[in-house]
Protein backbone atom coordinates (compact mmCIF):
# COMPACT_ATOMS: atom_id res chain seq x y z
CA UNK A 1 0.00 0.00 0.00
CA UNK A 2 1.63 3.36 -1.16
CA UNK A 3 0.72 6.71 0.43
CA UNK A 4 -0.83 8.99 -2.02
CA UNK A 5 -1.60 13.30 -1.66
CA UNK A 6 -5.08 12.87 -2.69
CA UNK A 7 -7.73 13.35 0.31
CA UNK A 8 -5.36 12.32 2.49
CA UNK A 9 -5.73 9.01 2.02
CA UNK A 10 -3.60 5.99 0.82
CA UNK A 11 -3.72 4.11 -2.95
CA UNK A 12 -3.81 0.65 -3.03
CA UNK A 13 -1.16 -0.52 -5.24
CA UNK A 14 -1.24 -4.15 -4.15
CA UNK A 15 -4.44 -6.57 -2.72
CA UNK A 16 -4.44 -9.27 -0.15
CA UNK A 17 -6.38 -12.16 -1.62
CA UNK A 18 -7.68 -13.97 1.90
CA UNK A 19 -9.01 -17.09 0.72
CA UNK A 20 -10.22 -19.42 3.23
CA UNK A 21 -9.51 -18.25 7.16
CA UNK A 22 -8.39 -21.75 8.06
CA UNK A 23 -4.78 -22.43 9.69
CA UNK A 24 -2.57 -25.44 10.53
CA UNK A 25 -3.87 -29.06 9.44
CA UNK A 26 -7.13 -27.95 7.74
CA UNK A 27 -5.32 -25.82 6.10
CA UNK A 28 -2.93 -28.08 4.67
CA UNK A 29 -5.63 -30.57 4.21
CA UNK A 30 -7.47 -28.32 1.73
CA UNK A 31 -4.12 -27.34 -0.41
CA UNK A 32 -3.69 -31.36 -0.50
CA UNK A 33 -7.47 -31.64 -1.96
CA UNK A 34 -7.42 -29.00 -4.10
CA UNK A 35 -3.93 -29.98 -5.76
CA UNK A 36 -5.35 -33.18 -6.27
CA UNK A 37 -8.70 -31.92 -7.61
CA UNK A 38 -6.23 -29.65 -10.10
CA UNK A 39 -4.08 -32.27 -11.02
CA UNK A 40 -7.32 -34.86 -12.02
CA UNK A 41 -8.93 -31.71 -13.71
CA UNK A 42 -6.03 -31.20 -16.26
CA UNK A 43 -5.24 -34.75 -16.68
CA UNK A 44 -9.18 -36.00 -17.09
CA UNK A 45 -9.45 -33.34 -19.88
CA UNK A 46 -6.03 -33.71 -21.80
CA UNK A 47 -7.37 -37.25 -22.07
CA UNK A 48 -10.91 -36.50 -23.13
CA UNK A 49 -8.65 -34.31 -25.67
CA UNK A 50 -6.49 -37.00 -27.07
CA UNK A 51 -9.41 -39.96 -26.61
CA UNK A 52 -11.38 -37.61 -29.21
CA UNK A 53 -8.19 -37.01 -31.41
CA UNK A 54 -7.02 -40.32 -31.83
CA UNK A 55 -9.97 -42.39 -32.16
CA UNK A 56 -12.07 -41.72 -35.53
CA UNK A 57 -15.04 -43.12 -34.30
CA UNK A 58 -15.36 -39.73 -32.32
CA UNK A 59 -14.72 -37.21 -35.17
CA UNK A 60 -18.15 -36.09 -35.28
CA UNK A 61 -19.17 -32.62 -34.14
CA UNK A 62 -20.51 -33.47 -30.65
CA UNK A 63 -17.36 -34.82 -29.78
CA UNK A 64 -15.26 -31.90 -31.35
CA UNK A 65 -17.45 -29.69 -29.10
CA UNK A 66 -16.62 -32.33 -26.16
CA UNK A 67 -12.92 -31.64 -26.84
CA UNK A 68 -13.45 -27.74 -27.48
CA UNK A 69 -14.77 -27.62 -24.10
CA UNK A 70 -12.23 -29.43 -22.11
CA UNK A 71 -9.20 -27.57 -23.70
CA UNK A 72 -11.41 -24.93 -22.28
CA UNK A 73 -11.52 -26.65 -18.62
CA UNK A 74 -7.65 -26.87 -18.76
CA UNK A 75 -7.43 -22.80 -18.63
CA UNK A 76 -10.75 -21.75 -16.47
CA UNK A 77 -9.26 -23.34 -13.16
CA UNK A 78 -5.64 -22.51 -13.83
CA UNK A 79 -6.48 -18.87 -13.96
CA UNK A 80 -6.92 -19.06 -10.17
CA UNK A 81 -6.25 -22.68 -8.54
CA UNK A 82 -2.45 -22.09 -8.92
CA UNK A 83 -2.95 -18.93 -7.28
CA UNK A 84 -4.45 -20.42 -4.15
CA UNK A 85 -2.31 -23.51 -3.83
CA UNK A 86 0.49 -20.79 -3.55
CA UNK A 87 -1.04 -18.99 -0.96
CA UNK A 88 -2.52 -22.32 1.06
CA UNK A 89 1.78 -23.57 0.87
CA UNK A 90 3.26 -20.44 1.85
CA UNK A 91 0.92 -17.71 3.18
CA UNK A 92 1.70 -15.09 0.54
CA UNK A 93 -1.76 -13.67 0.02
CA UNK A 94 0.02 -10.31 -1.67
CA UNK A 95 -1.15 -9.80 -5.39
CA UNK A 96 -0.19 -6.66 -7.73
CA UNK A 97 -3.38 -4.72 -8.86
CA UNK A 98 -1.81 -5.22 -12.68
CA UNK A 99 -1.92 -9.56 -11.53
CA UNK A 100 -5.43 -8.77 -9.79
CA UNK A 101 -7.01 -6.86 -12.68
CA UNK A 102 -5.53 -10.01 -15.27
CA UNK A 103 -7.03 -12.48 -13.41
CA UNK A 104 -10.19 -10.73 -13.08
CA UNK A 105 -9.85 -10.79 -16.77
CA UNK A 106 -9.10 -14.02 -17.83
CA UNK A 107 -11.39 -15.43 -15.09
CA UNK A 108 -14.54 -13.84 -16.05
CA UNK A 109 -13.29 -14.45 -19.96
CA UNK A 110 -13.38 -18.01 -19.53
CA UNK A 111 -16.77 -18.45 -17.67
CA UNK A 112 -18.22 -16.34 -20.49
CA UNK A 113 -17.18 -18.32 -22.99
CA UNK A 114 -17.88 -21.68 -21.20
CA UNK A 115 -21.29 -19.97 -21.54
CA UNK A 116 -21.37 -19.56 -25.39
CA UNK A 117 -19.68 -22.53 -25.36
CA UNK A 118 -22.82 -24.41 -23.65
CA UNK A 119 -25.09 -22.66 -26.06
CA UNK A 120 -23.24 -23.48 -29.07
CA UNK A 121 -23.41 -27.47 -27.80
CA UNK A 122 -27.26 -27.06 -26.66
CA UNK A 123 -27.65 -25.86 -30.76
CA UNK A 124 -25.62 -28.97 -31.99
CA UNK A 125 -27.77 -30.93 -29.84
CA UNK A 126 -31.04 -29.30 -31.02
CA UNK A 127 -29.99 -29.84 -34.90
CA UNK A 128 -29.05 -33.59 -34.16
CA UNK A 129 -32.21 -34.60 -32.66
CA UNK A 130 -34.65 -32.26 -34.39
CA UNK A 131 -32.86 -32.90 -37.79
CA UNK A 132 -31.08 -36.08 -37.99
CA UNK A 133 -30.83 -36.54 -41.66
CA UNK A 134 -28.98 -33.00 -42.12
CA UNK A 135 -27.40 -33.44 -39.32
CA UNK A 136 -23.46 -33.37 -40.53
CA UNK A 137 -24.49 -30.96 -43.78
CA UNK A 138 -25.38 -27.87 -40.93
CA UNK A 139 -22.98 -29.12 -38.53
CA UNK A 140 -20.22 -29.17 -40.60
CA UNK A 141 -16.44 -28.92 -39.83
CA UNK A 142 -16.37 -25.38 -41.04
CA UNK A 143 -19.65 -24.74 -38.59
CA UNK A 144 -18.14 -26.21 -35.61
CA UNK A 145 -14.43 -24.01 -35.68
CA UNK A 146 -16.64 -21.04 -36.16
CA UNK A 147 -18.84 -21.69 -33.34
CA UNK A 148 -15.71 -22.83 -30.85
CA UNK A 149 -13.75 -19.51 -32.30
CA UNK A 150 -16.99 -17.21 -31.73
CA UNK A 151 -17.43 -18.14 -28.24
CA UNK A 152 -14.01 -17.49 -27.35
CA UNK A 153 -14.21 -13.91 -29.44
CA UNK A 154 -17.34 -13.29 -27.53
CA UNK A 155 -16.50 -14.30 -24.16
CA UNK A 156 -12.90 -12.54 -23.98
CA UNK A 157 -14.79 -9.11 -26.09
CA UNK A 158 -17.56 -8.93 -23.54
CA UNK A 159 -15.47 -8.54 -20.66
CA UNK A 160 -13.20 -6.06 -21.67
CA UNK A 161 -15.29 -2.93 -20.71
CA UNK A 162 -16.34 -3.90 -16.90
CA UNK A 163 -12.63 -4.87 -16.68
CA UNK A 164 -11.80 -1.51 -18.23
CA UNK A 165 -14.15 0.34 -15.60
CA UNK A 166 -12.47 -1.64 -13.05
CA UNK A 167 -8.90 -0.86 -13.30
CA UNK A 168 -9.83 2.94 -13.43
CA UNK A 169 -11.22 2.74 -9.78
CA UNK A 170 -9.13 4.16 -7.06
CA UNK A 171 -8.67 1.89 -4.01
CA UNK A 172 -8.25 2.88 -0.53
CA UNK A 173 -10.55 1.19 1.58
CA UNK A 174 -7.81 -1.38 2.40
CA UNK A 175 -6.51 -3.96 0.53
CA UNK A 176 -7.92 -7.43 2.02
CA UNK A 177 -10.32 -9.06 -0.73
CA UNK A 178 -12.63 -11.93 1.02
CA UNK A 179 -12.38 -14.21 -1.37
CA UNK A 180 -9.57 -16.38 -3.12
CA UNK A 181 -9.48 -14.61 -6.63
CA UNK A 182 -10.11 -10.86 -7.03
CA UNK A 183 -13.96 -10.89 -7.80
CA UNK A 184 -16.02 -7.62 -8.56
CA UNK A 185 -18.01 -7.10 -5.89
CA UNK A 186 -14.86 -7.08 -2.87
CA UNK A 187 -13.07 -5.03 -5.06
CA UNK A 188 -15.87 -2.31 -5.23
CA UNK A 189 -16.05 -2.20 -1.92
CA UNK A 190 -12.53 -1.48 -1.54
CA UNK A 191 -12.74 1.56 -3.75
CA UNK A 192 -13.37 4.92 -2.86
CA UNK A 193 -14.25 6.20 -6.49
CA UNK A 194 -17.70 6.09 -7.86
CA UNK A 195 -18.20 2.44 -8.52
CA UNK A 196 -21.78 3.63 -10.46
CA UNK A 197 -20.12 3.27 -13.70
CA UNK A 198 -18.36 0.23 -12.97
CA UNK A 199 -21.43 -1.43 -11.86
CA UNK A 200 -23.60 -0.91 -14.69
CA UNK A 201 -21.54 -2.17 -17.04
CA UNK A 202 -20.61 -5.11 -15.01
CA UNK A 203 -24.36 -5.72 -14.05
CA UNK A 204 -25.44 -5.54 -18.51
CA UNK A 205 -22.51 -7.50 -19.41
CA UNK A 206 -23.27 -10.33 -17.03
CA UNK A 207 -26.90 -10.42 -17.91
CA UNK A 208 -26.75 -10.49 -21.60
CA UNK A 209 -24.17 -13.15 -21.16
CA UNK A 210 -25.92 -15.23 -18.97
CA UNK A 211 -29.57 -14.83 -19.15
CA UNK A 212 -28.85 -14.48 -23.49
CA UNK A 213 -26.73 -17.52 -23.38
CA UNK A 214 -29.71 -19.67 -20.96
CA UNK A 215 -32.17 -18.20 -22.89
CA UNK A 216 -31.24 -19.64 -26.28
CA UNK A 217 -29.79 -22.89 -24.45
CA UNK A 218 -33.54 -23.03 -23.18
CA UNK A 219 -35.22 -22.88 -26.81
CA UNK A 220 -33.12 -25.45 -27.62
CA UNK A 221 -34.20 -27.79 -25.09
CA UNK A 222 -37.65 -26.79 -25.80
CA UNK A 223 -37.41 -27.80 -28.81
CA UNK A 224 -35.66 -31.02 -27.97
CA UNK A 225 -38.00 -31.52 -25.72
CA UNK A 226 -41.14 -31.53 -28.30
CA UNK A 227 -39.50 -33.40 -30.72
CA UNK A 228 -38.84 -36.35 -27.95
CA UNK A 229 -42.44 -36.15 -26.72
CA UNK A 230 -43.50 -36.67 -30.45
CA UNK A 231 -41.56 -40.00 -30.85
CA UNK A 232 -43.67 -42.96 -31.36
CA UNK A 233 -41.36 -45.88 -29.48
CA UNK A 234 -40.29 -45.24 -25.52
CA UNK A 235 -37.03 -46.69 -27.05
CA UNK A 236 -36.45 -43.93 -29.41
CA UNK A 237 -37.62 -41.74 -26.78
CA UNK A 238 -34.61 -42.76 -24.17
CA UNK A 239 -32.55 -42.77 -27.12
CA UNK A 240 -32.83 -39.44 -27.95
CA UNK A 241 -32.92 -37.99 -24.37
CA UNK A 242 -29.44 -39.91 -23.72
CA UNK A 243 -27.90 -37.75 -26.27
CA UNK A 244 -28.33 -34.80 -24.48
CA UNK A 245 -28.91 -35.86 -20.61
CA UNK A 246 -24.96 -34.97 -20.01
CA UNK A 247 -25.01 -31.34 -21.79
CA UNK A 248 -28.17 -30.98 -19.53
CA UNK A 249 -26.67 -31.74 -16.29
CA UNK A 250 -23.74 -30.21 -17.04
CA UNK A 251 -25.91 -26.85 -17.98
CA UNK A 252 -27.93 -27.16 -14.21
CA UNK A 253 -24.46 -27.30 -12.37
CA UNK A 254 -22.83 -24.84 -14.58
CA UNK A 255 -25.21 -22.41 -14.29
CA UNK A 256 -27.24 -23.13 -11.21
CA UNK A 257 -24.50 -22.22 -8.82
CA UNK A 258 -23.90 -19.16 -11.08
CA UNK A 259 -27.61 -17.74 -10.83
CA UNK A 260 -27.72 -18.60 -7.26
CA UNK A 261 -24.39 -16.10 -5.96
CA UNK A 262 -26.52 -14.04 -8.81
CA UNK A 263 -29.57 -13.44 -6.84
CA UNK A 264 -28.42 -13.16 -3.55
CA UNK A 265 -27.77 -10.35 -1.64
CA UNK A 266 -24.02 -8.76 -2.36
CA UNK A 267 -22.94 -7.81 1.06
CA UNK A 268 -22.43 -9.40 4.40
CA UNK A 269 -22.42 -12.84 5.40
CA UNK A 270 -23.14 -13.43 1.52
CA UNK A 271 -20.34 -12.16 0.10
CA UNK A 272 -18.50 -14.64 2.23
CA UNK A 273 -20.59 -17.43 1.18
CA UNK A 274 -20.82 -16.62 -2.25
CA UNK A 275 -17.21 -17.53 -2.10
CA UNK A 276 -17.71 -20.81 -0.97
CA UNK A 277 -20.21 -21.67 -4.07
CA UNK A 278 -17.90 -20.15 -6.41
CA UNK A 279 -16.03 -23.48 -5.79
CA UNK A 280 -18.40 -24.92 -8.11
CA UNK A 281 -18.00 -23.63 -11.63
CA UNK A 282 -14.62 -22.48 -10.75
CA UNK A 283 -13.07 -25.27 -9.58
CA UNK A 284 -15.03 -28.46 -9.47
CA UNK A 285 -17.31 -28.17 -13.02
CA UNK A 286 -14.19 -28.44 -14.80
CA UNK A 287 -13.50 -31.70 -13.42
CA UNK A 288 -16.83 -33.23 -13.85
CA UNK A 289 -17.38 -32.02 -17.16
CA UNK A 290 -15.44 -34.89 -18.96
CA UNK A 291 -16.57 -37.60 -16.21
CA UNK A 292 -19.71 -36.70 -17.17
CA UNK A 293 -19.16 -36.65 -20.84
CA UNK A 294 -17.54 -40.06 -20.33
CA UNK A 295 -18.93 -41.97 -18.17
CA UNK A 296 -22.90 -41.11 -20.15
CA UNK A 297 -21.77 -41.72 -23.40
CA UNK A 298 -20.81 -45.59 -24.85
CA UNK A 299 -18.67 -44.26 -28.16
CA UNK A 300 -16.06 -42.53 -25.69
CA UNK A 301 -16.50 -45.68 -22.87
CA UNK A 302 -15.63 -47.70 -25.92
CA UNK A 303 -12.56 -45.25 -27.07
CA UNK A 304 -11.15 -45.51 -23.83
CA UNK A 305 -11.72 -49.20 -23.52
CA UNK A 306 -10.10 -49.53 -27.05
CA UNK A 307 -6.91 -47.40 -25.94
CA UNK A 308 -6.28 -48.63 -22.91
CA UNK A 309 -6.33 -52.28 -24.60
CA UNK A 310 -3.85 -50.74 -27.35
CA UNK A 311 -1.72 -49.36 -24.90
CA UNK A 312 -1.59 -52.93 -22.67
CA UNK A 313 -0.48 -54.54 -25.94
CA UNK A 314 2.05 -51.73 -26.94
CA UNK A 315 3.38 -52.17 -23.36
CA UNK A 316 3.54 -55.83 -23.33
CA UNK A 317 5.42 -56.11 -26.66
CA UNK A 318 8.06 -53.60 -25.50
CA UNK A 319 8.82 -55.78 -22.39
Amino acid sequence: MVAKDQFNQSVITDFLLLGFSIEGQRRFGLFIVLLIIYIATITANIFIIVIIKADPRLHKPMYFFIGGLSFLELWYPSVTVPRLLWSLKTEDQHISSAGCMAQFYFHFSLGATEMYLLTAMGYDRYVAICNPLRYLIIMSPNVCIMLILGSWVCGFAGVIIPCLRLSTLWYCKGNKIDHYYCDLIPMMHLSCSDTTKAENASFYSICFVTFGCLFLTLISYACITRMVIKLSSASARRKAFSTFASHLFVVILFYGTILFMFIRPASGDSLHFNKKVSVVPSIVTPLLNPIIYTLRNQEVIEAVLKTAHTTMLWSNGCK
